[in-house]
């Protein structure tokens, strides 16, 4: 089962903003110290994902749950922005979502030394010193999996959940196939 934990989207305002203004104007939801990084964190609440605003009018929503959710605050941030006079419509000229990253689980503990032979050391990267999991590139499959000993699974890079749940699935029929062997 792969479940998704986190939804990365993006889009642009097509315009240019002044950061330090922006912040001045939404205070109550702005971080921004160009000191420390030159985008404005935007946070609608504790819990809720963070959106970061470039002075280039372009933006990144993380921490999304779903597509849904990402959708949701695009609509919230962009009425913001034209309640305050930021922006004059609120419409942005491109959004998308960038990446998926799901969470799935084997079901057993993995040799990650033996596997990373198994699946091939063209198709892996395992550096235990470095990471402690196996980075896995499928050949066929766009998204990466970073697999852990315990079993558990990070399916990131996917376009959507398709992708993701494809990827696993690959994996774990390629670790069933060398577990008969």
């Amino acid at each position: 089962m792969v479940h998704v934990v986190n939804v990365v989207a993006s889009g642009a305002l097509d315009v240019e903003l002044d950061l330090a203004m922006v912040a001045r104007e939404l205070d109550d939801v702005v971080d921004y110290d160009p000191e420390k990084y030159p985008g404005a964190y935007v946070r609608f609440g504790d819990d809720e994902p963070l959106i970061t605003l470039y002075r280039t009018g372009k933006y990144i929503i993380t921490g999304a749950s779903s597509e849904a959710e990402s959708e949701r605050l695009r609509e919230e941030f962009l009425e913001l922005l034209e309640r305050h006079g930021i922006v004059s419509s609120a419409e942005d000229a491109w959004f998308s979502i960038q990446n998926y990253v799901c969470m799935a689980d084997v079901g057993r503990s993995l040799n990650l030394s033996a596997l990373a032979i198994g699946l091939g050391l063209e198709v892996t990267e395992y550096e235990p010193e470095q990471f402690p999991g196996l980075v896995y590139r499928p050949r066929d499959h766009e998204c990466v999996l970073l697999v852990f000993a315990t079993g558990k699974v990070v399916v990131t890079g996917a376009s959507d959940v398709d992708t993701a749940r494809d990827g696993f699935t690959h994996l774990r029929e390629e670790i069933e196939d060398l577990l008969r062997e």
